[in-house]
C-alpha cells in the first residue's frame, strides 16, 4: 500500500515539473526570451475576404471568374464586382479601397495610368515599368499572363482586296474613311488621337460603338475601320483583316492582377499569388480567345464558362490539397 503512495506522489511531483516548464517557456517567448516564428501565418476568418473587381467587358468579367472561383477553391470569400469601368475608374476605385484587386493590362497601365510614353518599348520593358510604377504606390503585381490582348484596326477582306489596305499606314491613301471604336478609345494616345500624331490619320472620322456593335457597323457600311482587340472571337472567322501596326503605335498588352501590398500580405502573401498565377499560367491567346467567344457569340454564362474551364486545368483543387 505504501509502495502505491509514493508512486502516486512521484507521478504529482513530475507533472507539477512538467507543468512548470511549459508555464516557464511560455513566459519566455512572451517575454522576447526566446525566438518568435517569422515564418508565414495562415490568414483565417475575416482577413480570407477580398473584393475583386472588373472592367466593363466580356474578357474582364471571364478573368474576374477564373480569379475569384480559383480564390474560393481555396477558401478566400471573394466579392466580385462587374463593370466597375475602364481604368480611368478602375484605378481610382481600388486607390480609395473600395476593392481589393482587379486585373489590368500593362500597356494601359503604363500609358494610361503611369502616363509614359511606350513607343518602341518592348514587352519586358513595359511590365518593369508597370511594376516600378505599382511600387511606389505601395501596389503589387502578380506574374503576367502568355495572352496579350493588344488594341489593333481590322478591316473586312472585301475592303482591305477594294483598296489595297494592309497596314495602318496605308489609311493615309483614302480621301476619307469611318473608324468605329469605343468612346474611350477616342482620346487615348493609344488610340484615335495616337493615330492622327504617329500615322498622320487626319482624313478618318470616329464613330462611338462598343461590342458587338462594332462588328455590326463593320458588316453593314457604317464603319470603314473598326477598333478590335486581338483576343475577340469574331476575328477567328476568317471575315476580317488586323491591319499591321507598322508604326507600333499599339503596346503589349499583358494582364496581371493589382492590389494593394498590405492587402496582399493579410491574404496570405506568396500562397495567395500562387493560385493567381496558376490560372495565369493557363491563358494563351487561342485559349482566352475561345473563352471570350464562348460568352459573347454562344451566349453562355461566364460563371459556367469559367467554371469548365478551371476544371479543365485542374485549377479549382485546393493548393496542396
Amino acid at each position: 500500500m505504501r509502495s502505491t503512495r509514493v508512486r502516486w506522489t512521484t507521478a504529482r511531483r513530475t507533472l507539477a515539473v512538467l507543468v512548470g516548464m511549459l508555464m516557464l517557456a511560455t513566459g519566455l517567448v512572451a517575454c522576447g526570451g526566446e525566438p518568435k516564428n517569422t515564418g508565414s501565418v495562415q490568414p483565417q476568418g475575416d482577413q480570407l475576404q477580398l473584393t475583386l473587381g472588373t472592367k466593363d467587358f466580356t474578357e474582364q468579367i471571364v478573368l474576374g471568374e477564373l480569379y475569384a472561383q480559383a480564390l474560393r477553391a481555396n477558401g478566400y470569400k471573394v466579392v466580385l464586382r462587374r463593370n466597375v469601368g475602364p481604368t480611368e475608374v478602375i484605378d481610382q476605385v481600388l486607390l480609395d479601397g473600395d476593392i481589393d484587386a482587379y486585373p489590368e493590362y500593362l500597356g494601359v497601365t503604363a500609358s494610361v495610368v503611369a502616363g509614359q510614353d511606350l513607343e518602341g518599348k518592348s514587352a519586358e520593358q513595359i511590365e518593369e515599368i508597370a511594376r516600378d510604377y505599382y511600387a511606389q504606390r505601395d501596389q503589387v503585381m502578380s506574374e503576367v499572363t502568355p495572352f496579350e490582348n493588344k488594341d489593333a484596326l481590322a478591316t473586312t477582306f472585301l475592303y482591305s482586296q477594294e483598296n489595297r489596305i494592309r497596314t495602318i499606314s496605308d489609311l493615309r491613301k483614302l480621301d476619307e474613311f469611318t473608324l468605329a471604336g469605343r468612346d474611350i478609345f477616342r482620346d487615348r494616345q493609344q488610340g484615335f488621337r495616337g493615330l492622327q500624331r504617329l500615322y498622320g490619320l487626319t482624313n478618318a472620322e470616329f464613330l462611338e460603338v462598343t461590342g458587338q456593335a462594332t462588328y455590326n457597323a463593320l458588316d453593314e457600311g457604317d464603319a470603314d475601320v473598326i477598333n478590335v482587340f486581338t483576343t475577340d472571337p469574331q476575328l477567328a472567322d476568317g471575315r476580317y483583316l488586323v491591319l499591321d501596326d507598322d508604326k507600333s503605335l499599339f503596346a503589349a498588352q499583358h494582364v496581371a492582377l493589382v492590389m494593394n501590398e498590405s492587402k496582399l500580405k493579410t491574404l496570405g502573401g506568396d500562397k495567395f499569388m500562387s493560385i493567381v498565377n496558376a490560372v495565369n499560367a493557363q491563358l494563351s491567346n487561342r485559349s482566352m480567345m475561345e473563352l471570350n467567344r464562348a460568352v459573347d457569340m454562344d451566349g453562355r454564362d461566364p460563371a459556367a464558362v469559367a467554371e469548365r474551364f478551371l476544371r479543365q486545368n485542374g485549377l479549382l483543387t485546393p493548393v496542396g490539397g
